[in-house]
């Protein structure tokens, strides 16, 4: 018996490993090529990305209850062959393409449409659930609902359809947009053969968007040749904010660790209340804490997706720093703590609804920031960087701090009953009163940094989104 159990115990850990490891390539590959398509939009991209990214818990919940009737065979079964035979099929279409050269008022359009589509769908299941554990709905209806949400979830492929169908249209326009060459245009277009522009000229556009299409030797034949134009040959000097960065060169700035202990404060602290949602419910004295997590979800996606339209929206306008959205979402958390922390009756969903709204926020802030501080080329390599501030708060503050001050308040109401080994659980504010303060204080600090952040990068911002659209200074390359 005890042999079996190791067995199991050794399986589940594999799976947990590669469905884990599997969901980090899924999450690179989609955001990669997603922010190098379309460079200009990179907060709404990162918003309607990471929104689906929220929603979809809420998604396979649906499914799981309405469709497979709660049986954790069938979804595990659904998840086995539905995930690859998905990936299989789509991933012929996730590739790099020819970003549009300027503003696309098209392109607009699309993005608003996937927008209202995405809100529709939140909203959809969040009635959906709360009226399915409500109600008993009938057999036909509970495979209606269903139904009706993969409607909603495959709209946006009649973009794609549409552009297919409009190819002529579609083409003439391109050809129109690429016969055009302007100093703030992000995309490198290469000049007529009857252009008689000096040749180093294309240096300075290559740091941008081009950067990350060639090779560092094709860099270094550039800087060559432009030693040889001035007479004499000169070091590769360091990049600048904004300009494309290795990866060991970002990790000696100091903006790098600050927006890593940003996000690292904001992320894994809320993940810490998310993983102890159920506890924390109970011990405020609600039994049933389904509508609580369905709650935190919707508010996680309106996060996610706002968090990216509005800083997408006062980057371009004010040229206002996307981490000053991360600052005030954190001086908000940190009352939202203290509201934890208090218990104080009528505020529990409150305090839930705020807290989904500023953890979802953090990711949507923290994917365009990098890109912008430290480039696209190798933004994959940056964005799982930060993306370890994630499970490391959820070990830090969920495993160490949250854990043990719930069982050693539930051990102290129960007494000896926990070493009997007896599931108990803890109710009452002290529950989790020591774990919400201490998140309070840490939220406290990462305002602060924070802000010291958005002083830091706000003269690159500046720089970058003066023309109300992203773009890098004329500098030589490095």
């Amino acid at each position: 018996m005890t042999l079996a159990r190791i067995l199991d115990s050794s399986l589940l850990w594999l799976a947990l490993c590669v469905a884990t490891n599997s969901s980090a390539w899924l999450s690179t590959a989609v955001l990669v090529t997603n922010m190098r398509n379309f460079p200009l939009s990179r907060g709404t991209v990162a918003g309607i990305l990471k929104g689906y990214g929220g929603i979809s818990a809420a998604v396979f919940t649906a499914i799981y209850s309405m469709l497979l009737h709660s049986s954790s065979s069938k979804l595990l079964m659904f998840l086995a062959l539905g995930v690859p035979v998905l990936c299989f099929l789509v991933m012929y279409f996730v590739k790099a393409c020819a970003p549009a050269s300027g503003e696309d008022s098209s392109e607009n359009g699309h993005f608003l449409f996937i927008q209202a589509v995405l809100i529709t769908l939140s909203l959809y299941i969040l009635i959906t659930t709360i009226l399915d554990h409500t109600l008993h709905l009938s057999a036909p209806i509970s495979y209606t609902l269903p139904v009706i949400m993969f409607v909603l979830l495959m709209a946006p492929f009649a973009i794609p359809i549409k552009m297919t169908l409009c190819r002529t249209m579609t083409r003439k326009s391109g050809m129109l947009d690429r016969s055009i060459v302007s100093s703030d245009n992000l995309i490198q277009v290469e000049a007529s053969a009857d252009k008689t522009e000096p040749f180093l000229k294309t240096s300075s556009s290559a740091q941008i968007l081009g950067s990350f299409q060639e090779s560092d030797e094709t860099s270094e034949a550039a800087n060559m040749l432009l030693a040889e134009g001035e007479g004499a040959v000169k070091k590769k000097r360091k990049p600048k904010r904004g300009e494309d960065f290795r990866f060991s060169e970002a990790i000696i700035k100091a903006d790098f660790w600050l927006l890593f202990f940003v996000y690292f404060v904001g992320v894994g602290s809320g993940v810490t209340v998310l993983n102890n949602l159920a506890q924390i419910g109970i011990a405020q004295g609600v039994q049933d804490t389904t509508v609580l997590l369905s709650l935190f979800s919707f508010c996680n996606f309106v996060g996610r997706l706002g968090g990216g339209t509005i800083s997408e929206h006062f980057v371009r306008s004010k040229t206002v720093p996307r981490t000053m959205w991360m600052t005030c979402t954190q001086i908000i958390m940190i009352i939202i703590y203290l509201l934890f922390a208090s218990a104080i009756d009528g505020t529990l969903y409150a305090a839930t609804s705020l807290l989904g709204i500023c953890y979802g926020v953090q990711f949507s802030i923290m994917i365009p920031t990098v890109s912008e501080l430290f480039g696209l080329k190798h933004f994959g390599i940056f964005y799982n960087f930060m993306s370890l501030g994630n499970p490391l708060g959820a070990f830090l503050f969920s495993g160490l701090l949250a854990g043990n001050v719930y069982d050693t308040e539930a051990a102290k109401q129960h007494g000896l009953d926990m070493l009997l080994g007896s599931s108990i659980s803890c109710t009452g504010p002290h529950c989790f009163r020591l774990t919400f303060l201490v998140l309070a204080g840490a939220c406290g600090v990462g305002s602060i940094l924070s802000l010291i952040l958005t002083m830091r990068i706000w003269p690159v911002y500046e720089m970058l989104y003066a023309g109300g659209s992203f773009s890098l200074p004329q500098t030589s390359a490095h």
